[in-house]
């Protein structure tokens, strides 16, 4: 089924110009009604975009100028500054000037709770000590600088704090062979072999970028290594296939589980290796799972929206569903942005189709977009249109961009510890299958990308009840299945009290869980591994609203994994067991398509 054939069976007006969906690569259309004038100023922005990756200098300049002026009309705050760097400045000098025998490390500033830096024990020597606690103090001025300035927008106060903190990462003691203690160990060890290894393993990221191989760690084979769960694609469209996974219970659950994965990621990140297979760990108890796999676009494919995808995606899944397993309600399950897509599509059916969803589980997923963390900090007027007249050209968000500003978000775990192990001490990490699927990017339609950064992040249309599915407004409030919500402790993306305001939108029972972890490696939690640890607390839908403080101190605290807590939920919404199916049929009577993974997930 195509593109065209699937949404012809819609009879909305936004629809009308779907033929234009998918063109040629070399085509870039002209926005409508666009002027000449409007078209040279999109070509020099995405010429600009090249030199800045995709940071609209505008947008940096507004923040700092707001900041500079208020603090410039400021003098207390200034005064401030000046006495808390003096006051700073006279008790480092003290601590300079301590007798080698009454030092003590950390006298000053210690790290903040996270931040591995200076961990080693090797930094509590005077020398390094000293540089590390002069790098922390500064750091700290410049956050007190950036920080309570009376006027600034809390937006622009942001942006200069997190600007100001990625360029004082560049310059820690961390980074340099000479201030690094752990380096210098390292050298002497090995006598100077750490730098040698570091050379060999710059050369060869240089020439992995150079031909466009992923560096680092040999990857995992999918199919093989990971995405390695028995199944079949039992339908394919041109963005999604469908994957059946087989079986290993002579009874299952009678409702199938429907996973929705994010579109800025491979699916398996959710099929990991055996040990790590959230699908192979849900097959193994006893439930029918189907598993989207998201076609990775091209240029061709710019004009693809948030729209598209719903209907293509999660609306074209539930029909194929349907079919395979009749008269049976459906267990969906969202991951990430692929959760916030099933909550708009959960609350259609709602409307439409009552009962389709026996329940709905959301992973790391936010439906309110106002306080989405650092994520959203470059995510304004300014940026969003520079970005889109960057993506306008190009049709896709590529993966190198994509997956810089992710990185950026942890920069010192992401990018300069990982600097520091290759290229100073000379080691490679060892390869996992995390690693492996974290370097298998994928990139992002034009359209999509600009529905989403408008609609959800800047506009906030879904949780104001502004976001229009065929010309109407999609309410939340209209989510009445049993629903599982999962956030994490360390989320960088979606924050958990951003991933818990669901409780504010929905008129449902609400189970929800606080996995210890962060986005990947929260979610990614098998029971077979050691150290996870969740809370838990169901609210159901006609109690009290329970705030996220609140929630905090209410919350059960449990060991393990938060995966026994969500079959337990599952069991508890489903019918008595049935017999499995003997064997995998694809819709209307037609064998499968595929072994699984399928085609779409090899990809590249």
């Amino acid at each position: 089924m195509t593109v065209q054939a699937v949404l012809d069976q819609t009879t909305s007006p936004a629809n009308d110009d779907v033929a234009a969906a998918r063109m040629p690569a070399s085509a870039v259309p002209e926005s409508e009604g666009s002027t000449a004038a409007e078209l040279i100023d999109q070509l020099a922005h995405a010429a600009m975009a090249r030199w800045t990756g995709g940071i609209s200098p505008a947008s940096l300049a507004l923040a700092f100028a707001d900041w500079q002026l208020h603090l410039a009309a400021s003098p207390g705050k200034r005064l401030e500054l000046a006495l808390k760097a003096l006051g700073d400045g006279s008790r480092f000098a003290r601590m300079v000037s301590t007798p080698h025998a009454a030092w003590q490390p950390w006298f000053m500033v210690r790290p903040q709770p996270g931040d591995n830096r200076f961990s080693g024990q090797d930094w509590s020597l005077p020398t390094f000590n000293i540089m590390a606690q002069a790098f922390l103090l500064g750091e700290r001025w410049w956050h007190a600088a950036a920080s309570d300035l009376r006027g600034v927008s809390k937006g622009n106060a942001a942006v200069v704090d997190f600007t100001v903190r990625q360029c004082l990462d560049v310059v820690a003691p961390s980074n340099f062979a000479f201030s690094n203690p752990e380096v210098l160990r390292r050298a002497m060890d090995s006598g100077g072999g750490n730098f040698v290894s570091g050379w060999h393993n710059w050369v060869e990221d240089c020439r992995d970028l150079l031909s466009a191989r992923p560096s680092g760690p040999t990857p995992f084979v999918v199919g093989k290594d990971v995405a390695a769960t028995k199944g079949k694609v039992v339908y394919r469209n041109e963005l999604i296939e469908l994957i059946q996974y087989a079986s290993e219970t002579a009874d299952v659950c009678p409702e199938p589980v429907l996973i929705v994965p994010a579109w800025i990621m491979k699916y398996y990140i959710l099929d990991l290796s055996p040990q790590n297979s959230l699908v192979r760990f849900l097959v193994q108890r006893g439930f029918t799972v189907f598993m989207i796999s998201w076609r990775n676009p091209g240029p061709a494919d710019r004009e693809l929206g948030l729209d598209h995808y719903r209907k293509l995606g999660i609306d074209a899944a539930i029909d194929v569903i349907n079919q395979l397993v009749p008269e049976r309600p459906i267990h969906a399950a969202g991951y990430c942005l692929g959760g916030t897509l099933l909550a708009i599509a959960a609350a259609r059916l709602q409307k439409e189709r009552p009962g389709c969803l026996r329940s709905v589980t959301l992973l790391a997923t936010q439906v309110d977009f106002t306080d989405a963390g650092e994520l959203t900090l470059f995510i304004n007027e300014s940026q969003v249109a520079f970005l889109e007249d960057m993506m306008r050209q190009r049709g896709v968000l590529d993966t190198a961009q994509m997956a810089g500003a992710f990185q950026l978000l942890r920069s010192n775990d992401m990018i300069w510890s990982r600097l520091i192990r290759d290229y100073l001490m000379g080691e490679r990490a060892a390869p996992s299958d995390l690693m492996s699927w974290n370097a298998d990017a994928t990139r992002m339609p034009y359209r999509m990308h600009s529905d989403y950064l408008r609609k959800l992040f800047l506009n906030n249309d879904l949780a104001e009840g502004r976001y229009l599915v065929d010309g109407q407004p999609v309410a939340l409030s209209d989510l009445r299945a049993p629903m599982f919500v999962v956030g994490t402790v360390r989320d960088h993306v979606a924050p958990w009290r951003s991933v818990h305001k669901l409780h504010l939108l929905a008129d449902a029972d609400i189970a929800f869980v606080l996995a210890s972890g962060g986005h990947n490696a929260g979610i990614v939690a098998p029971p077979s591994e050691e150290g996870h640890s969740y809370q838990f607390l169901e609210k159901k839908a006609d109690q009290p609203y329970v705030g996220p403080d609140e929630w905090l101190r209410k919350a059960v605290n449990r060991d393990g994994s938060w995966w026994l807590e969500w079959v337990r939920f599952l069991t508890a919404h489903s019918g008595a067991w049935v017999p499995a199916q003997s064997a995998l049929y694809a819709p209307e009577g037609r064998l499968p398509l595929d072994d699984a993974p399928g085609q779409y997930v090899l990809q590249h």
